[in-house]
């Protein structure tokens, strides 16, 4: 039994208090979140995966240097006058598109850097007594061309079997001290009930090379557990931590998600989803696979 009957997933949490260190000094005085791929910053790619499942509650755990991010969920008059004034309606649209009017956006400040865990606890008010979802911004998630999202796949597995759900992907043996590495026994194609799970493992300990992506739907008893939970690895409060203990009362599942995941939290996945994405852009994409054609590489 989950700790809630509703299985509607209503709200998404955006944990965006990090400092962003890997990208100095972009991120001297601009949000890692706000760093742009193409022409949108991470933040909105996630805020439209979370969008296009349904959610119209997006709650934003920020920091004293995030106000750029609720700068760009805002209407920005004097920006909007001008293109109106200058006939520039497609720009207009496009402004205005950022945040729909069905679309509600609320700002907690996680004050301590005390883990993703701890971010998730602040916003319980917010979220309340209900499922929801957790998506970083760091990790830019692209479903199969012409298919569901991957959030809108999880929202649809989680109606389904009521647990709360990880998105996960098969991982290198090297890497899996990178992630939260989850195991146990498949219940149907792509989808595990969790038995095992264990945050950033040596290769030798790891239990499976099911690593745990960006993407999580959780019901509210989590929040139970983050609050009773000693700090784990790096004396911060894990959510895989909490999870682990989630499982001892409830299903957890892990999701094999159908689409691709780039990893903006680094250099190379940032670039690697630029040029990617950007061959895929209707406006810029022909005559950007061009240049890279005739690049001596």
């Amino acid at each position: 039994m989950t700790t809630s009957t509703a299985h509607t997933v209503r709200t998404a949490v955006f944990p965006v208090a990090g400092l962003g260190t890997r990208f100095l000094p972009a991120t001297k005085a601009a949000p890692k979140e706000m760093l742009p791929v193409v022409d949108k910053p991470l933040i909105q790619y996630a805020v439209e995966e979370a969008y296009a499942a349904g959610i119209r509650h997006m709650v934003f755990v920020t920091g004293r240097s995030k106000r750029a991010i609720e700068d760009h969920f805002d209407t920005a008059y004097e920006l909007e006058s001008e293109l109106e004034a200058a006939g520039k309606h497609e720009l207009l649209t496009l402004v205005r598109s950022v945040q729909p009017d069905d679309m509600v956006c609320s700002y907690v400040r996680q004050p301590r850097s005390l883990g993703l865990g701890h971010a998730v606890l602040c916003a319980q008010a917010l979220v309340g007594d209900a499922p929801f979802a957790v998506l970083l911004a760091d990790d830019l998630m692209v479903g199969p061309a012409g298919g569901a999202g991957v959030l809108t796949q999880m929202v649809r597995a989680f109606e389904r079997l009521g647990g709360s759900l990880l998105a996960v992907q098969d991982v290198p043996l090297e890497q899996v001290r990178r992630y939260g590495i989850a195991a146990g026994r498949p219940v149907e194609d792509g989808v595990t009930r969790v038995e095992q799970l264990v945050e950033k493992p040596a290769p030798e300990h790891a239990p499976s090379r099911m690593g745990v992506a960006g993407r999580y739907v959780l019901t509210p008893g989590i929040f139970r557990e983050i609050r009773n939970q000693p700090r784990g690895v790096g004396g911060e409060i894990q959510l895989t931590d909490a999870i682990a203990r989630l499982m001892a009362l409830e299903p957890v599942y892990a999701f094999a998600y159908e689409g691709k995941r780039y990893d903006c939290g680094s250099k190379d996945g940032f670039l690697q989803a630029t040029v990617e994405l950007a061959l895929q852009h209707p406006q810029v994409g022909e005559a950007f696979r061009d240049y890279l054609r005739n690049l001596a590489l």
